[in-house]
C-alpha cells in the first residue's frame, strides 16, 4: 500500500515509537511539556447558557480551544517533535486542511530547534489566510497545492511527493488518526490525554459520567482523543459528527462513515468516498478541517462494531452553533468544532434530564474573516 521506497523510513518510525513510548524519559519530558509549554489541562466548561436555550439536557464542552495554538493537534505534534528529535530528524513536514495542524506542528519545530514545511491547498489558504500568516511567523515554509481539489486530500498527496526525497533527514508528522500505520495509534496515543482530563473533570464536577459524549470527525484525531477516555464505558454513548456540507450528493459532503464504502487511501484501508471510478472522490464542507474523503480506521472499526455511533451536520447547521455558542458562551468555535456543538444543540431537547460532553477541539479565530466575509454575521441562516 505504500510506495516502496517509503517502507523502510516507516520502519523506522513504527521501531523508534515502540521504543520511545516505553521511555520514562519520554513520557516525563512530554508530561513536562504539556504542563509548562501547552497549559494543560484544559478544564471543561458548562455551557448553562446554551443548555439553557435549547432545554433538554444540559451540554458541557471539554475546552482544547484553550489549549496553547488554539486547537487539540498540538497534543501530538509536541510528541512527534520528540520523536523526530530522538531519531536525529532535522525537519518535520505535514500536510494542513485549516492550518491548525500546521501551526501546531510549526510551533513543535520552533520548540526544538528544526526545520518545518507545510503543504496546504490553495482553497485552504484562502479560508484560512490568518493560520497560514502564523505558520509562516513560526518559521515554516508554506507549499501551495494547486492540483486537483486543491484542498485537504491534494496536501496529502503533495507532502508525500516532497517527503520521499527527504526522508532520510525528515519526518513526516501526520495530522490525524489516519496514514500508515504506526500514525493512526500513535496519534490517537498522544490524544489520550484529552479524554482521561476529560472523564476525571466530569466525574469531579458532576459526579457521574456523561451520557452523551462527542466530537466532530474529518480524519477523526480529537474525537478518539476524547473517545478514549469512556470507551470502556458501556452507559456513555459515543457520537462522531462528520460534515454533510451543503447536501447529500457526492462531491458536496465529506461523511465518509455515513455514504462512504471500504477502501485505500494514503496508504492506509479504512472507509473512503469513492467516485464512478473506484477513486477517492471530491470532498466539501465549510469546515477545511474536516474536507477528507477518507477516516481514521479505527473510527471505521468502532463503526462497524456498534461502539460508537456516527452522524453528521450540514454547513448550515455548522454556522448557525458558530454564531449561536458565540453569542451565548463568548466562546467563538472553530468551524470543524461547530458541528459537534450543531449536534448538542440537535439532541439536547431530546434528552431531558441527561448530559451531553462535546470536544471543543479548536477556536474559531482562523475563521472568523471567511465567516463574516461569505455570511456576515448570521442574519440570513
Amino acid at each position: 500500500m505504500l510506495p516502496p521506497p517509503l517502507e523502510p523510513h516507516f520502519k523506522e518510525i513504527r521501531e523508534a515509537y515502540d521504543r520511545i513510548s516505553k521511555s520514562a524519559d519520554f513520557i516525563a519530558e512530554l508530561r513536562h511539556i504539556r504542563k509548562h509549554f501547552q497549559g494543560r489541562p484544559t478544564p471543561v466548561s458548562y455551557l448553562k447558557n446554551l443548555s439553557e436555550q435549547c432545554g433538554g439536557a444540559q451540554i458541557y464542552a471539554k475546552r482544547e480551544d484553550l489549549n496553547h495554538t488554539g486547537a487539540h493537534k498540538l497534543n501530538h505534534c509536541m510528541g512527534e517533535g520528540l520523536l523526530a528529535k530522538f531519531m536525529g530528524k532535522k525537519k518535520l513536514m505535514a500536510e494542513t486542511g485549516a492550518g491548525q495542524h500546521g501551526v501546531a506542528l510549526a510551533t513543535a519545530a520552533a520548540y526544538f530547534g528544526l526545520e518545518c514545511e507545510i503543504h496546504m491547498g490553495e482553497i485552504d489558504i484562502a479560508k484560512e489566510a490568518p493560520n497560514v500568516t502564523r505558520m509562516k511567523l513560526l518559521g515554516a515554509e508554506v507549499v501551495p497545492v494547486g492540483f486537483g481539489g486543491r484542498s485537504l486530500k491534494e496536501a496529502v498527496d503533495s507532502c508525500f511527493g516532497s517527503y520521499m526525497e527527504q526522508a532520510d533527514r525528515a519526518l513526516f508528522a501526520i495530522g490525524s488518526v489516519v496514514g500508515p500505520h504506526p500514525f493512526p495509534m500513535m496519534v490517537r496515543d498522544f490524544q489520550h490525554v484529552v479524554g482521561v482530563e476529560a472523564r476525571d473533570q466530569f466525574l469531579e464536577m458532576t459526579g457521574g459520567l456523561p451520557d452523551i459524549v462527542a466530537a466532530c470527525v474529518g480524519g477523526g484525531s480529537n474525537a478518539m482523543g476524547l473517545f478514549s477516555g469512556f470507551i470502556d464505558d458501556d452507559d456513555v454513548e459515543l457520537y462522531g459528527v462528520e460534515p454533510m456540507g451543503t447536501s447529500s450528493k457526492l462531491g458536496e459532503h465529506a461523511a465518509t462513515i455515513t455514504f462512504g464504502e471500504d477502501g485505500d487511501i494514503h496508504g492506509f484501508r479504512t472507509m473512503v468516498l469513492k467516485d464512478e471510478n473506484g477513486e477517492p472522490a471530491p470532498v466539501h464542507t465549510v469546515a477545511s478541517g474536516l474536507d477528507y474523503p477518507g477516516v481514521g480506521p479505527e473510527h471505521a472499526h468502532l463503526h462497524r462494531t456498534g461502539k460508537a455511533n456516527y452522524t453528521a451536520c450540514d454547513d448550515k447547521e455548522a454556522l448557525n452553533a458558530f454564531f449561536t455558542v458565540s453569542r451565548t458562551e463568548g466562546i467563538i468555535p472553530a468551524l470543524e468544532s461547530a458541528h459537534a456543538v450543531a449536534f448538542a444543540m440537535r439532541e439536547a431537547p431530546k434528552h431531558p434530564g441527561k448530559s451531553i460532553l462535546i470536544n471543543m477541539s479548536g477556536r474559531g479565530d482562523k475563521d472568523i474573516d471567511y465567516v463574516t466575509e461569505n455570511f456576515g454575521f448570521g442574519e440570513d441562516l
